[in-house]
């Protein structure tokens, strides 16, 4: 495969994840404001922190900013690359350059989101949480057109590796946001603001349900980071995306290179071992935010190994490479 087309695969997928996630991280945040008190920070900056993009956002708003420009700098922002209209246009500018390769479904379904996004006036007059969940379940029925229409080749690979790569990414994020800085004092643990915040991290994380089925009991901050880092079976947790992640790897480099595993083949064991064979009080222990810290910056690793050793030769166009691609 060419490695214009793996990388240009890889980063629809990604983009695709990143514009899913950022809207039900603000259809969750809009719904908690419900319940903050009012003039409360919460839940809106600290999105911004989970998105990575603090500096850029300093830059665009500087002073004091509403929640207004919190969801137009994640969701219409122009001028940052992350926000959801840019993260699907340029998902369908990737896709737009390999139509011969993915099929006329997925094609289909991006362009149709793109559209929707920069022209339909009707859209954008809905309430947020009719706009928020459109955007979410569009890019939802994008997976499963992926899954149901195109072969399990390389093309199939590398679009799932840009998938669990940046889903990894944003559980680490929102975790660590609510662990790190949104910590409540002493007083307030346990409080009903408290229990609000962790609900909204579940939701957030579109594991409410399956939280509440695996685990009959209160809501407590170490049961909710076991399950959004440790479950080897909910398909956002940090350890089941790292199983699949390795798992890909080896596929990928299983069709073209035999052989001793390879620098990205090492960490990509090495990260799965740790956070496989780990337990939620160890790793609170020595300090999750630390631990988190670490983790992303394995990813970012990660993410420069799969550039350098599949992607690195490719001529293409600056759109599928955009600076603002990397993880932050």
């Amino acid at each position: 495969m060419l490695s214009r087309v793996a990388d240009s695969l890889y980063w629809i997928n990604r983009y695709v994840e990143r514009a899913e996630n950022l809207s039900r991280f603000v259809e969750v945040s809009e719904a908690m404001a419900l319940d903050c008190p009012p003039g409360s920070a919460e839940p809106w900056l600290p999105l911004i922190d989970a998105s990575g993009d603090r500096d850029l956002f300093d830059e665009l708003v500087p002073g004091a900013s509403s929640p207004q420009d919190v969801m137009q700098f994640l969701v219409r922002e122009p001028n940052n690359p992350s926000s959801i209209v840019n993260c699907i246009a340029i998902a369908r500018e990737n896709a737009r350059q390999i139509r011969e390769v993915i099929t006329t479904e997925m094609w289909e379904q991006l362009n149709d989101m793109y559209w929707t996004l920069q022209e339909s006036e009707s859209f954008w007059q809905q309430p947020h949480q009719e706009q928020l969940r459109d955007i979410r379940r569009a890019c939802q029925l994008f997976y499963g057109i992926t899954d149901a229409t195109l072969s399990r080749d390389l093309s199939w690979h590398f679009s799932r590796l840009g998938r669990l790569l940046e889903r990894a990414d944003k559980t680490t994020r929102i975790l660590d946001v609510k662990y790190f800085l949104l910590l409540p004092s002493p007083d307030e643990v346990g409080g009903v603001l408290d229990e609000l915040q962790w609900i909204s991290l579940l939701r957030s994380a579109g594991a409410y349900q399956m939280f509440r089925q695996s685990l009959q009991q209160a809501i407590e901050p170490k049961a909710v980071a076991a399950f959004l880092l440790l479950n080897p079976i909910f398909p956002r947790s940090v350890r089941y995306c790292l199983e699949r992640l390795s798992e890909t790897l080896r596929i990928i480099r299983g069709s073209s290179l035999p052989g001793a595993p390879d620098d990205l083949e090492c960490l990509s064991g090495l990260t799965l071992a740790r956070w496989s064979y780990t337990r939620i009080d160890e790793l609170i222990a020595g300090g999750l935010h630390e631990s988190i810290d670490a983790l992303q910056s394995d990813l970012n690793q990660l993410h420069d190994l799969i550039e350098q050793r599949y992607f690195v030769a490719s001529n293409a166009d600056p759109i599928s490479s955009y600076p603002a691609c990397a993880l932050a």
